[in-house]
């Protein structure tokens, strides 16, 4: 099993992109971290910590698509190499703001929305590139499932590093380590023998490439059901991070090391995830694992709100964070598997929105629903909402499995 799990490394290509990449994520929560940190120490004030965190996320929300168009129509390869640089260049302005000691709180939020703009082209870009560097579909699955295994990989150990960096240096060193890091993806794609593949016409508008890719995502009933399922756990399940401070302080009586327990045990079970997908000998089935990830969120997250043990409530946290990135790497490999490469950059863009930039809307209503109702309830809620979709896709799955069979069939997946 340990070794079919690992068929994605035979692709030189990829192993390149994941130890390039793995440093990269790595330096962007060290970031994250700092700025935070930064943020909070010039100012103590929750609202600009708040605000420089939503700077960050909202540009996915809005940019995203725009992304996915240009993933469609020009090499990614050489769009991978100018986003990084760019996130490169950001990284170094702000340790050379920080250092110089003329930074200020203005000029963090910009520079987070700046790193959010390019994260909205970035993300995209990269779920599609992982299709042109591991052309064997047999392999896909697992190298997808390896992706998110370095994407949550990157969240457990960057903030870890981030904290011994800023006991022992300071904000500025932790900014120029993050641009440092982006040389290792540079480096990584420069090596890669990669063959573009044939792009759509640049004759159109963007708008006009966005609403193709809009109606495609609508006419394919697959990507109709599932993204608005992706959509459902990341506006009701996601925020529960946003709210974890308050259980760690006001319900178990802790502080930052209980806060840290809690993050890291959600952190554990998301990383289980891609290494149990990864082991998975064939696409087929992940309709399941998808409504079986729903369930378990929603459910485990209804335990975890009213629970007052903290031994409970660490498994409860471990389980949620398994079963949404259980449903969201299914959900991703499903969508890579199934779409036209010319659509590929438009779906996974609209995939990136629901993941990604639903998630800073449903963490502004979480915030005010438990002001209102208080934070136990409002994540009982979120997990109710979650039960409920779980039992609305499972009421689609027969229609959801009779689409895909045909584009499994026409893809040599499965036989007639």
């Amino acid at each position: 099993m340990v070794i079919h799990a690992l068929r994605a490394f035979r692709h030189r290509n990829f192993r390149l992109f994941f130890y390039g990449q793995s440093l990269s994520l790595i330096g962007t929560w060290i970031q994250h971290i700092a700025m935070s940190w930064l943020v909070y120490r010039m100012t103590g004030s929750a609202f600009l910590l708040g605000l420089a965190a939503f700077a960050g996320q909202i540009p996915i929300l809005l940019l995203a698509p725009l992304g996915g168009v240009w993933a469609d129509r020009f090499d990614r390869r050489k769009l991978l190499m100018a986003t990084q640089a760019l996130a490169m260049a950001q990284g170094l302005a702000l340790g050379l703001l920080a250092y110089s000691g003329l930074i200020q709180v203005w000029h963090i939020i910009v520079m987070s929305m700046a790193l959010g703009v390019i994260m909205a082209l970035d993300t995209p870009l990269r779920q599609t590139f992982v299709p042109e560097i591991v052309p064997a579909k047999e392999d896909l699955p697992a190298a997808i499932a390896f992706n998110g295994f370095m994407q949550n990989t990157g969240r457990m150990i960057g903030p870890t590093i981030a904290g011994m960096l800023l006991i022992y240096f300071s904000e500025a060193f932790c900014f120029f380590v993050n641009g440092v890091s982006k040389i290792a993806v540079i480096i990584a794609i420069l090596q890669m023998n990669v063959v573009p593949n044939v792009r759509a016409s640049r004759q159109s508008s963007l708008l006009r490439g966005l609403a193709e890719g809009l109606r495609y995502a609508w006419d394919i009933v697959p990507i109709r059901l599932l993204l608005p399922m992706m959509a459902l756990i990341s506006f009701m399940a996601t925020p529960y991070q946003t709210l974890l401070p308050i259980f760690a302080k006001e319900t178990f009586r802790g502080g930052a090391d209980t806060l840290g327990f809690l993050m890291g045990a959600a952190g554990f079970g998301s990383l289980l995830a891609p290494v149990y997908l990864a082991s998975r000998r064939e696409v087929r089935g992940l309709t399941r694992i998808v409504l079986g990830g729903v369930l378990l969120t929603g459910v485990m997250l209804m335990i975890f709100a009213y629970s007052h043990l903290l031994w409970l409530s660490l498994v409860m946290i471990a389980l949620t964070g398994l079963g949404i990135i259980l449903a969201a790497q299914a959900i991703s490999t499903i969508l890579q598997t199934i779409v036209d490469d010319d659509m590929r950059g438009r779906t996974m863009s609209l995939f990136t929105v629901a993941f990604l930039g639903v998630s800073p809307l449903g963490s502004l209503a979480a915030g005010a629903l438990a002001n209102a109702v208080g934070a136990e309830h409002t994540l009982f809620i979120g997990g109710a909402c979650c039960v409920l979709g779980a039992f609305v896709l499972w009421r689609q799955l027969p229609r959801l499995r009779a689409n895909i069979r045909p584009i499994y069939v026409r893809l040599g997946i499965i036989q007639e």
